[in-house]
């Protein structure tokens, strides 16, 4: 998180669980970001994300959003394992 936080960049979870539910998560997890409720769905709808098979839900993704309001970089169907790494090198080429 220090290395993405260097280059100026923010980190954002967002889930469809409740805010208690993220609360959980966060406090289990000992999160330093903020974490979104999207009970409603409508903001992972609007960004593409929604998986309703074969169980409902949110497939991971990563975006890289600019400071102009753009998305810059899309990382879809993420695995945590070398994810941070991944970022990090795309903030890098992004400059």
């Amino acid at each position: 998180m220090a290395e993405i936080e260097k280059r100026g960049t923010a980190v954002i979870g967002l889930s469809l669980d409740s805010v208690e539910a993220q609360a959980a998560f966060r406090d289990k997890y000992t999160l330093n970001m903020p974490l979104l409720s999207d009970s409603d769905r409508k903001t992972a709808a609007a960004f593409g994300v929604l998986n309703d098979k074969p169980v409902p839900g949110i497939q991971r993704t990563t975006f890289i959003v600019g400071t102009d309001g753009l998305i810059k970089k899309v990382f879809p169907n993420v695995k945590v394992d070398g994810h941070a790494e991944e970022v990090i090198r795309a903030l890098d080429a992004l400059g």
